[in-house]
This record gives C-alpha cells, structure tokens and sequence, in this order.
C-alpha cells in the first residue's frame, strides 16, 4: 500500500462505531489472506497524530463475537503500519466495586473461548511461539489509565479480564464461577486481539467499559443488550476523550517490548519458511527475512 504508516489504531466495541474528531479521513478497504476486516479503516488525524479507527463488530453491528475476523482485523491494521492497539470493549463486571459506567484497564486474560483456530498466525509451515505471560502492553495499559482519571472516568487498574465464548450471555452457574476463580470482568472479544496484536508484534491494550453486573448481582437483571448499548452511549464521550488524552501524549516512535516480540519465537530454520508462507505473512515477518 503507498501510504504514510498509520502509528495508532483504536479498536471500537459494541456501541462504539465511529470515532469523532478525526479529520482528513480516508477510508480503506483491504484485503488480507485471512478474508475481509470487521469493516473499512477509517484513517484520519486527531490532532496532529495519525490514527485509524476500525469497528469491531462492524459498523451496523453485524457480526457476532464467535464470528468475528480477528486475524484480517489485526493483518489489516499492521499493513497500515500500526504499532499501537487501543481497545475499547464492553464486560460485564464479577464484582462489586467494580460498578456500572466505571472503567478498568486490566494486565491479564484468561481464555475460556473454544473456537481458537484463528487465534494465530503461526500455526504451520511457519511456527512460532510468542512469549505471552504478560498479554497487556504495560506502557499502554499506564498510559490509558492515567488519561482515563485525566478525563474524568472512574478508572480501575488491573485485573483479570475473562474471555468466554459468545455471543449468548453467561449462565448464572457460570457467572458465580469467574467470581470463584477471582476474575474481575468478563468479556467476549480481546483475548485473540491481543494474542494475534502479540504474534504482529503490536502494543495492545483495552479500556473495559462496565456496563453491568453479567448476570451474578441479586439486585440487579440479568444483562441485556439494550442496557449495555444505553451506558455506552453515555459513557462515549469519556472514552473518546480517554483516548484522546492517550494519543497525544504517546510516543507512538517509541519500542516496547511488544514490538520485537518475534525476535526469539520463530521455531521454524528460516531455510525452510516456505516461499508461499513468506508471501502470506508479509507485514509479520519481513523484518526477520
């Protein structure tokens, strides 16, 4: 593609399908060998820093989280030469403290999920295996945290985000589980950003945004979608400006541990990385080539 890399991109949930205060944008339609994106990238400058805006699910919401294309999202975002990976996701919140409409930035992820096939790029011909103990880009989970309080967000750091399968809500059995199992939130999506944002050696971070209790709280419904998308309209300002915050005070030039994470990961001799592999994992690997 000839164009100016885009250094940031912001990953859009349910609720969130445009970013405003983007100007000069342009939209993109690429094609990766993993099939079509969510949707078009809008590209665009906020402020002075460049930035792409991608809807997770679509912009009219059309796509479920088991059904989403993960690995054409995060391919899509490195060919336009993202380096850093905001996200913005909707959980449900496993305890009390952690209420409606407040934020957290959690440091860990655990993967209840089980149609993980398309969790990686490195499943064969080229096999890597990408250190992934600390799954958040601390750099920018601090840098989010910070900007959150900045703007007004009732912000929590750390904690488990738990990946269940969806697009169904949990059962109460399942919901009093994660609160055994001390998990903070519970959401459907970030678990395989993060992994495959790893392998494309991206920072990747998320703002989860708690919309309701899952389905645990005796004084509180179960969840419902109408509900969910109700709290994120209302709390679409503080996010947009927690990530503004965030954008402008970021050194998007800077390296990470996150951006050299193949360095030591790829198992497979380079004298047998197939010609037609190499092709396909261009913008992953071109730097080892």
């Amino acid at each position: 593609m000839n164009h100016s890399p885009i250094p940031i991109a912001i990953i859009g949930g349910s609720g969130i399908y445009q970013f405003p205060g983007l100007s000069n944008t342009v939209e993109h339609v690429v094609q990766t060998p993993y099939g079509d994106p969510s949707d078009a990238i809008l590209t665009g400058t906020l402020g002075k820093v460049p930035l792409a805006f991608l809807p997770r699910h679509g912009r009219h919401h059309s796509i479920a989280p088991s059904a989403l294309p993960y690995r054409a999202n995060i391919y899509a975002l490195k060919s336009l030469g993202v380096r850093w990976v905001i996200s913005l996701s909707a959980v449900g919140s496993l305890k009390e403290k952690y209420q409606p409409r407040d934020f957290l930035i959690p440091l860990q992820f655990f993967d209840r999920t089980k149609n993980t096939q398309h969790h990686s790029f490195f499943e064969r011909d080229i096999v890597a295996h990408a250190s992934f103990g600390d799954p958040v880009c601390a750099r920018l989970a601090s840098m989010l945290f910070q900007s959150a309080g900045a703007a007004g967000a009732r912000c929590h750091w750390g904690g488990t985000y738990v990946n269940m399968e969806g697009p169904v809500f949990s059962t109460r059995a399942e919901s009093e589980f994660h609160r055994r199992m001390d998990f903070d939130v519970v959401g459907m999506t970030n678990l395989a950003e993060a992994k495959l944002a790893r392998e494309a050696e991206m920072s990747y971070a998320t703002v989860s945004m708690i919309t309701d209790y899952d389905c645990w709280h005796e004084n509180e419904s179960e969840v419902r979608v109408s509900d969910v998308v109700a709290i994120l309209h209302d709390n679409a300002e503080l996010a947009t400006e927690t990530v503004k915050r965030a954008v402008q005070s970021l050194d998007h030039t800077e390296n990470t541990p996150c951006h050299s994470s193949l360095a030591n990961a790829i198992a497979t001799p380079r004298q047998h990385w197939p010609e037609t592999q190499i092709k396909k994992l261009g913008p992953l690997i071109e730097k080892y080539l």
